[in-house]
């Protein structure tokens, strides 16, 4: 299989069945909300220790003798200033138990992301074989968490020990040359550089092909390297060719993100990079290597108009979105619940700072772009959704900390608005659509997590646990409907119809 032909299965493959691949991806992006449970958990624990102990009241006795209001960052001196002036305020703050629960917190937050990571990736690339092979792939992905994960593991710290070998033994080599003489030093440098860029583009090439050969072998980790590194000796052209077609999508993102960061885009990029670049990237390397092992079967394009494949995919969205609400009315309402709960803790916790950390919607509206705004607010509230509602299949857990999260931040926002009514206007019209996407999020988050259980308990089979996956996945495009009409309603609308009135 060239690398055309290679292109072409991949885009077929991934138009046939989204809904059978693209969940996997998804879950990608619940990969921080999921780990970030060690470091909220250790942050909990730090307010209730800090809350029994009398800490809290200290400091916001001191605070209340100072002016808290942060200075201008471009000022380096008003900063310093700043910061001794607030320093002494919140040393009661800083006690072992608070530095362990840190700690630890952090720790724990590492290995989340590492577990996590690992586990999803192995999940996705034993999706991808069994799509390229015409096989239901989100079945052979659940198995495949279980079974790869371990060899994934292994080829993500072979990968990283390689790369900082090279890098430690070229630094030793050049201080070494340079300690005897400059002139050697540089030629050493040059030397290093040359033979360091060849050898972790070797590196990189081969590591790029093992994920796909563990799944199609189904091989350990050095059994990947082992099968990348016949498929590279063996294919020059494709192993560089897939290279080089990676490099320019990393570029592409790369500009495409740095152009729409001045405007604020950046989050629409880094969530298409997330769910199409990724899994074009994988589907690729799995076709080219799977072919080459004679173990991939592709399937044909679907007769369907891209047009019309996504018209009727947006309305199987809305409706699976409106199936979903009217069958889970209790999850909808604890969520609700949550949100309230964790809202009235946030104003709580914020309001001994009101007036001295103050915020205000009309300095976050400076420089508003209403296009840019709205790709914005369409990448952020989209990628929540989507985080929110596959990070809990580990467990429930992280999605209640999810809404729980941004409860507590949207009530301490509240309760530091300098103009509480201006910011209640500017949220109104696109909050009735955002605000309900959002819970519908967390319910589909426990409701996952719920399944993700039963069937870990073996009390629901793995195809089932599936089915449960692709519906999600639908709901999530009906979810990404409502999230994009409040997007443009947040950038067009909500900073201005209500300046006449207010």
């Amino acid at each position: 299989m060239d690398l055309s032909t290679a292109v072409t299965a991949t885009i077929s493959t991934l138009r046939r069945r989204p809904a059978d691949l693209l969940p996997f991806y998804f879950l990608g992006t619940a990969v921080p909300v999921i780990a970030r449970t060690g470091l909220l958990v250790a942050l909990a624990g730090m307010y209730l220790h800090f809350e029994i102990t009398g800490r809290i009241d200290d400091v916001r006795g001191a605070l209340g003798g100072i002016d808290a209001t942060p200075p201008d960052p471009e000022d380096p001196d008003a900063i310093e200033r700043w910061v001794e002036g607030i320093a002494p305020a919140v040393e009661p703050l800083v006690t072992p138990t608070a530095v362990a629960l840190l700690v630890g917190g952090v720790a724990v937050t590492a290995l989340l992301a590492i577990v996590t990571y690992t586990a999803v990736s192995a999940g996705r690339m034993s999706a991808v074989i069994a799509r390229l092979r015409g096989e239901r792939g989100l079945t052979a992905g659940i198995a495949g968490v279980r079974e790869h994960w371990v060899a994934f593991l292994g080829l993500y710290v072979a990968e990283f020990l390689l790369w900082a070998g090279v890098l430690l033994l070229a630094s030793v080599a050049v201080g070494v040359a340079f300690a005897v003489s400059p002139l050697l030093g540089a030629v050493v440098a040059l030397g290093a550089l040359l033979v360091g860029v060849v050898v972790l583009v070797a590196v990189r090439i081969v590591f790029a092909f093992a994920p796909a050969a563990v799944v199609v072998d189904e091989v350990g980790a050095f059994g990947g390297l082992d099968g990348a590194g016949e498929f590279v000796r063996a294919n020059p052209v494709d192993a560089a060719a897939y290279l080089v077609v990676a490099v320019g999508v990393l570029v592409v993102v790369s500009s495409v993100a740095s152009a729409l960061a001045f405007v604020g885009g950046g989050a629409v990029v880094a969530l298409a990079s997330a769910v199409v670049a990724a899994p074009v990237l994988d589907l690729l390397k799995t076709g080219l290597y799977g072919d080459y092992r004679d173990a991939v079967d592709p399937v044909d394009p679907p007769e369907e108009r891209v047009r019309d494949q996504f018209v009727s995919g947006v309305r199987r969205g809305m409706a699976e979105l409106v199936r979903f609400v009217g069958h889970t009315p209790g999850l909808h309402a604890l969520v609700v619940a949550i949100g309230v709960g964790s809202g009235v803790l946030g104003w709580t916790a914020a309001e001994p700072l009101v007036g001295t950390v103050p915020a205000s919607i009309e300095a976050r509206l400076a420089g508003h772009v209403p296009p840019a705004a709205t790709l914005s607010f369409f990448g952020n509230n989209w990628t929540v959704a989507l985080s929110t509602a596959f990070g809990g299949i580990a467990l429930v857990i992280p999605a209640v900390f999810s809404v729980a999260f941004n409860g507590v931040a949207l009530g301490a926002t509240a309760a530091l608005e300098e103009d509480l009514p201006t910011l209640v206007a500017f949220v109104a019209p696109h909050g009735v659509l955002e605000i309900p996407a959002l819970v519908v999020s967390g319910a589909l988050g426990i409701h996952l997590g719920i399944v993700a259980w039963r069937t870990l308990r073996g009390r629901r089979s793995r195809a089932r646990f599936a089915d449960s996956l692709e519906n999600a996945f639908r709901v999530l495009i009906g979810v990404g409907v409502l999230i994009a009409v409040a997007a443009v309603i947040e950038g067009f609308v909500s900073p201005y119809y209500w300046r006449p009135f207010l």
